[in-house]
């Protein structure tokens, strides 16, 4: 009977999923076998070609996905668990046999399942055993072609080059741009700079005093029975200047100030990079004080004379 390898790919970066590939290969052994190895030992294009060739002609592939929004709930053992398991489900699905199973490494992320006892674990499994080997090229393939697909959606972190992992231009760019929704924030550097945390203090008043355009809006929310509950809320990357609740919903407010009328409105300022950063600080303040109703982004405009022109729900 055949054996299912599984690999993982994905356990280290600061950004995107972990993957895991499992894989049975074809019996009688065609030639190609012989080029598998580990697939950080291959070429990019080796890789690619490996990987349709497994794809197309093995009996069996599966691939087992976990979020990063996974891997902070459930922390990475047991995301690396849930991808296995993940993993072997699909494998399964393809209809081939098995009757023994091999993972890389030293843990058995099968222990308490029905295939415990069929699994054997093998320290660089992935450059010794062939079915392993292929686990390993399947799942960084798809990996790595998830994070050039994510580089369109957010190219100023360069996925398509460090594909996640914590190189220094990925840190230069989180550190200038503030994390996306798809960092892992239970991960240093990204959890200390926002500040990541099972428990923060409750939500309070607060009475600094903010410059006249914000306390102006200040005013005007309280006017329409919203509680201001924080001004100038901080992370590393950026600050949302009033947050503030009304009938069940929080709602973060960005106010800018329109001191030129020649030069347009302040509304015209909150460009897509800057609704990324405050959505994602809006994000932190919630997870930290343990919010989990509804939220809303708003951005108010003041004039020079800081009297507010308006007040809108941007998201």
């Amino acid at each position: 009977m055949a054996i299912l390898g599984i690999d993982e790919v994905g356990r280290g970066p600061l950004a995107g999923p972990l993957v895991v590939g499992a894989v049975v290969l074809p019996d009688p052994k065609p030639s190609w076998i012989a080029d598998l190895r580990d697939s950080k030992k291959l070429s990019a294009k080796n890789r690619e070609r490996l990987s349709q060739i497994i794809k197309s002609e093995a009996p069996a592939v599966g691939l087992g996905w976990v979020s990063p929004t996974e891997i902070d709930s459930l922390g990475i053992s047991e995301a690396l668990r849930l991808a296995t398991r993940r993993a072997v489900e699909a494998a399964q699905r393809c209809g081939a046999k098995f009757s023994e199973i091999i993972i890389d490494g030293k843990v058995n992320f099968l222990k308490d399942t029905a295939l415990e006892h069929y699994t054997t674990t093998v320290v660089k499994a992935d450059n010794l055993i062939k079915e392993v080997s292929a686990a390993s090229i399947v799942a960084k393939q798809a990996r790595d072609a998830y994070m050039v697909e994510l580089a369109t959606k957010f190219p100023e972190y360069g996925f398509e080059n460090h594909v996640g992992y914590g190189t220094a231009a990925h840190l230069k760019a989180i550190y200038e741009f503030g994390p996306c929704k798809e960092h892992r924030q239970s991960f240093e550097p990204i959890k200390s700079l926002v500040g990541f945390a099972p428990e923060r203090p409750p939500l309070k008043n607060t009475t600094e005093i903010g410059s006249h355009g914000e306390t102006a809006v200040c005013e005007y929310l309280t006017q329409k029975g919203h509680e201001i509950v924080e001004r100038n809320f901080k992370t590393y990357f950026y600050e949302i200047d009033i947050i503030s609740i009304y009938d069940g919903t929080m709602y973060f407010t960005e106010v800018k100030t329109r001191k030129d009328a020649s030069r347009g409105g302040g509304l015209a300022a909150i460009d897509s990079r800057k609704l990324q950063k405050m959505q994602f600080a809006a994000e932190c303040f919630a997870k930290c004080h343990g919010w989990k109703k509804d939220m809303l982004l708003a951005v108010a405009s003041v004039d020079g004379n800081y009297a507010l022109e308006d007040w809108l729900i941007i998201h």
